[in-house]
């Protein structure tokens, strides 16, 4: 259910963030805690009144500020001192220039990986709920709290901590052990729901709707508008690292699909402000085939995206029923990309290629990620000519047990020379 906003609803100070815009019908409404058009139930999401001027100025602007995701605050629905205020500090990870697993894969025109597993809780969610957090200050929300596959719940139970917010966030009951403790440690509430993450996100809406959530911000529901903007700062910072460039093909991961969408969306609003040359660019989808509900409807030709029910060890991208689904869509079609998945052996492959050239443990997304790019490229689909850019969204150590049964020592040798060299491992 959503927060009645009206226009007595008292202002807020939010950066550049102008209103909310749906974008089914375009229906503006005050910038408050809702996700949800009351005209038209379309989802919202943040309209802005963006910097005009010289690019130039806005370009050395972003380059003197702080080495996170704040240096893009013009460009964000968050207070212009926003850097001054507790929180992780998320974002400017590394983005490293694969040329080993490019040499795999056959890529000449430039491999990059974007590695997020180097945000404070080692995953891309940080960026996102940075920004939620300072619309739940805006607010007035005492408790932090969300709906999970692991890594946001770890991401909302720190970022709370550091903010001084109450959390409690919800999670399905059989996640993979590494994110469960990741999101426990922070001492905020952890509840785990007998179901699969579409029956978590069901519950948590309605949580929202009844009195026992008053004063309650859900990172990804009722401050979900907000929530989706810290995914452009990683449009934003893949073409600074560039060179103030974009890229000409991305391969993200989807799972509720807000990721892909935003992205986009930072790479468009580059454009507008003039900070990167205007050209064509190729957005790529990734999902397991475990859970696959847009790799399905785009390989279908479908503009609707029917929900599935979730088995993969891909856990984090197991959404069956992803509310961006099709808007996935019309920006892998309008941008000449496409969206495809690959089964879980794949999956691990793709990990252990990842490691082994270039020094980067991926969690199962990443390994979905680099899995379809690799198909991609054998099918002919995705161009090896071409400067592209694959994400990775989280670190492989809170998903130990997808690589573990076929990961170990090479030998368990006795400490003395002659084991040594009857084991052949004498270089």
């Amino acid at each position: 259910m959503a927060v009645q906003v009206t226009e007595n609803t008292p202002t807020v100070a939010l950066g550049p963030a102008a209103a909310l815009s749906c974008r089914e019908c375009g229906q503006r409404f005050p910038l408050g805690p809702i996700f949800a058009c009351q005209e038209c139930f379309g989802p919202l999401e943040v309209a802005y009144d963006l910097p005009s001027g010289d690019p130039e100025s806005l370009r050395k602007q972003i380059e003197a500020g702080p080495d996170n995701i704040w240096r893009y605050a013009p460009l964000l629905p968050v207070p212009a001192d926003v850097a001054d205020k507790p929180n992780l500090n998320p974002g400017f990870t590394k983005l490293v220039k694969a040329d080993r697993l490019a040499a795999e894969l056959g890529v000449t025109g430039g491999l990059y990986v974007k590695d997020d597993s180097g945000n404070p809780t080692h995953s891309f969610k940080d960026r996102v709920v940075a920004i939620a957090v300072e619309a739940a200050r805006a607010f007035g929300f005492t408790t932090l709290s969300c709906s999970s596959t692991g890594n946001l719940a770890g991401a909302v139970g720190a970022a709370a901590r550091r903010a001084g917010f109450q959390s409690c966030v919800f999670i399905p009951h059989d996640l993979e052990a590494g994110k469960v403790v990741m999101a426990a440690v922070y001492g905020g509430d952890l509840v785990g729901i007998e179901g699969n993450y579409d029956d978590v996100n069901r519950f948590c809406s309605e949580l929202i709707g009844d009195p026992l959530g008053e004063g309650w911000g859900f990172v990804n529901v009722n401050l979900r508008p907000y929530y989706g903007e810290g995914s452009k700062t990683l449009a934003y910072e893949i073409c600074e690292q560039l060179g103030w460039r974009l890229p000409d093909q991305i391969v993200i991961p989807i799972a509720s699909g807000s990721q892909l969408t935003k992205i986009d969306k930072g790479l468009k609003e580059l454009i507008a402000l003039g900070l990167v040359e205007d050209k064509p660019y190729k957005i790529f989808g990734a999902q397991a085939e475990g859970c696959s509900p847009v790799s399905t409807a785009f390989k279908a030709g479908h503009d609707v995206v029917r929900p599935q029910k979730p088995k993969t060890i891909a856990k984090s991208l197991a959404i069956g029923n992803p509310a961006d689904g099709p808007y996935v869509l019309d920006i892998a079609r309008r941008t000449g990309g496409a969206v495809d998945d690959v089964d879980d052996e794949q999956v691990v492959d793709a990990i252990k290629l990842l490691a082994r050239t270039e020094g980067i443990f991926a969690e199962t997304a990443g390994g979905v990620t680099v899995g379809v790019t690799k198909k991609l490229i054998e099918q002919g689909v995705l161009d090896p000519s071409l400067t592209t850019v694959v994400l990775n969204t989280g670190d492989g150590l809170k998903t130990l047990d997808a690589v573990a049964p076929t990961s170990g020592p090479t030998a368990t040798i006795r400490p003395d020379l002659d084991a040594f060299r009857a084991a052949g491992l004498a270089r």
